[in-house]
């Protein structure tokens, strides 16, 4: 590795340490000539599925792409930065694991799908709105209901809406008159 300061050619690792996932080593590095200190990551390369497009288009696997759209999706939710950044290795794993060549968008987004689903409800709605092209309030409705239908009991996060649907003149929270 080349120094990046003096482009000297020898420089010895100091430190190397494991990433907290496992998939890349942080190197401590120093130069030879000018006694500089950097760092460096390895990661090992592995070749992502080509992404075919509703159209016929064919895409290189971009998980930047795939961080932005589940990002974009979860903003302003109570959802850790260290989650979204599982989500997005599992589905990059999940990618890899299918063993093709050519992953069909709509698999890739029912990947997606999967893993906004477990993050975030509020989320995944909204992934879901793009995702599945919502064009109305109804399509919003008929995501939230089959949720809400799917869900086990006891799930740890905010509900999807305020209150429920209840006879006019009441409020789903109290059950009084307005």
């Amino acid at each position: 590795m080349h120094c990046p300061f003096c482009h000297h050619e020898d420089t010895r690792v100091i430190d190397s340490r494991v990433s907290e996932d496992g998939g890349s080593i942080r190197r401590r590095r120093e130069c030879a000539q000018c006694g500089e200190r950097f760092n460096t990551t390895e990661t090992a390369e592995v070749k992502l599925p080509t992404v075919v497009k509703g159209d016929g288009r064919r895409e290189p696997f971009d998980i930047d792409k795939l961080r932005q759209s589940m990002e974009r999706a979860l903003h302003k939710r109570p959802v850790p930065q260290a989650q979204i950044d599982a989500a997005v290795r599992a589905v990059v794993q999940q990618a890899r694991a299918s063993g093709e060549r050519e992953l069909a968008s709509r698999r890739l987004g029912d990947f997606v799908m999967t893993q906004m689903r477990r993050l975030d409800h509020v989320g995944y709605v909204r992934f879901a709105s793009v995702y599945r092209a919502f064009e109305d309030v109804a399509d919003f409705r008929e995501e939230i209901e089959m949720l809400e239908r799917d869900l086990p009991g006891g799930q740890e996060q905010l509900p999807l809406l305020a209150g429920e649907v209840v006879p006019f003149g009441k409020t789903a929270d109290k059950g009084r008159k307005r």
